[in-house]
C-alpha cells in the first residue's frame, strides 16, 4: 500500500471527514514517528509494533558497479519490531 491508496482508504472509511482533513491526520502521524525517531526516541503502537534507530558501525563496503571498496561511515537507521497482535495476524492460515 502506498500513501494515495492510505489516504483513500481511510476518507473512504470515513465519510464525515474531508479528504484535506484525513491527509492533514496522516501527514501529522507521520512526521511525529519521525521527529521522535530523529530525536532518539521510540514510538510504541500496542499492538502493532515498535519503531526505533539502532546504530550501525563504520565499516568497508563495495561499489557494485565498480567493485571498488568504498568507506560506509556510521549512521542510524530505522528499526521496526512488529507487536504480538500483528505477528499472530500474519502466521494465522488464510
Amino acid at each position: 500500500m502506498i500513501r494515495s491508496e492510505l489516504l483513500s482508504q481511510l476518507a473512504k472509511d470515513n465519510p464525515e471527514l474531508r479528504a484535506e482533513d484525513v491527509e492533514q491526520v496522516v501527514t501529522i502521524f507521520f512526521d511525529e514517528i519521525s521527529q521522535r525517531l530523529a530525536e532518539g526516541g521510540r514510538v510504541e503502537l500496542r499492538g502493532f509494533g515498535a519503531f526505533s534507530t539502532r546504530e550501525r558501525e563504520a565499516r568497508q563496503g563495495r561499489n557494485p558497479r565498480t567493485g571498488e571498496s568504498v568507506h560506509v561511515e556510521a549512521k542510524r537507521v530505522p528499526y521496526f519490531r512488529p507487536g504480538k497482535d500483528m505477528r499472530k495476524m500474519l502466521n494465522e492460515p488464510r
